[in-house]
């Protein structure tokens, strides 16, 4: 009888309560209200060392690729606004570009990397970025609190452009062709006083990939090349490219957390940097040599990124510097 009523001593002190739950719950509350502290006091320093300054972030590929991914990074981008940082966000859109070319039965073809922009193709692309995707973008910011004006590079003349050119060798002959790329655009100057009533203000631009030539000429300009100009223009302190992987990895899997220019230019020589890491490297590289502080790849996937990479003392992704 004595073991019986042990046993049974036994199961009830195991048995939770509902006060011993809700001591439970007021546990976790604490350790959990705890780690958002700690997490607080580690972003302080940085909250104060960014105030005022000026970041560019490209907003596309993967990040893009989810209404929750939109959303998500819409309540980073107000947070940055709200502890001081004057965020800028050129956006692209080639997914729902090709989608529209399709709905409209007009074929599209690319050369390395770039879209073939006819004078049907540049309306559907001017319509897309400037319209569809680019108001979406302000709406989700608008919604989570902050206050966003869509704009493109045609708008008060902001980014003025040139037909870009592309030239191939051929194998055989090792002659050049110039490749007609058709109204493919590179920016040739970005008006940094336009960009800069937004600085003293709680207004948030979002960037079309959209700029205008010499004679009218509407250019599609790739979204990178724009965030890189933009960057350049304003003398950002950040220009933060969100990609489809985590940054620049080696090719054993492993994630170079920092770079050097001549070491990113010595990987690109290598072959370690390839594809389409190189025309992002290279547009990190362009800005770091025309003013711009520092150059960050991340992945644009993984929720609340920009708030690790900015407010943490590890930070992720790589860093170009």
């Amino acid at each position: 009888m004595t073991n019986i009523i042990n046993i049974n001593d036994a199961n009830r002190s195991q048995e939770i309560t509902p006060i011993d739950k809700i001591s439970l719950q007021k546990d976790n509350i604490q350790q959990d209200w705890a780690k958002k502290a700690e997490i607080l006091c580690e972003a302080l320093p940085y909250m104060r060392k960014f105030a005022g300054e000026t970041f560019v972030i490209k907003f596309g590929g993967s990040a893009m690729g989810g209404e929750n991914n939109l959303k998500n990074f819409a309540k980073n981008v107000v947070l940055l606004k709200q502890v001081g940082i004057n965020p800028v966000v050129v956006h692209g859109g080639g997914p729902q570009i090709g989608k529209m070319l399709d709905k409209l039965n007009i074929k599209s073809t690319f050369i390395d990397g770039l879209r073939v922009t006819d004078a049907d193709t540049v309306d559907v692309v001017e319509m897309v970025l400037a319209g569809s995707i680019n108001k979406m973008i302000v709406k989700e910011i608008n919604q989570a609190s902050g206050k966003a004006i869509g704009i493109c590079g045609k708008d008060a003349n902001l980014i003025r452009a040139k037909k870009a050119t592309k030239v191939k060798k051929d194998p055989n002959s090792n002659i050049e062709k110039i490749l007609n790329l058709g109204f493919v655009g590179e920016p040739y100057y970005v008006d940094p006083d336009f960009l800069s009533i937004f600085e003293d203000s709680d207004i948030i631009p979002v960037i079309a990939p959209i700029g205008i030539g010499d004679n009218g000429e509407t250019y599609n300009i790739n979204a990178d090349t724009v965030a890189g100009a933009v960057a350049s223009a304003i003398g950002a302190s950040k220009l933060m490219m969100l990609s489809d992987v985590d940054g620049v990895m080696l090719p054993n899997g492993e994630l170079v957390s920092h770079l050097n220019i001549a070491t990113a230019r010595q990987m690109i020589a290598d072959g370690v940097i390839s594809g389409g890491m190189i025309p992002k490297v290279e547009t990190c590289i362009n800005a770091l040599e025309n003013g711009v502080g520092h150059a960050h790849i991340l992945n644009g996937a993984i929720d609340n990124i920009l708030l690790m990479e900015i407010f943490t003392t590890s930070g992720v992704g790589t860093m170009i510097m």
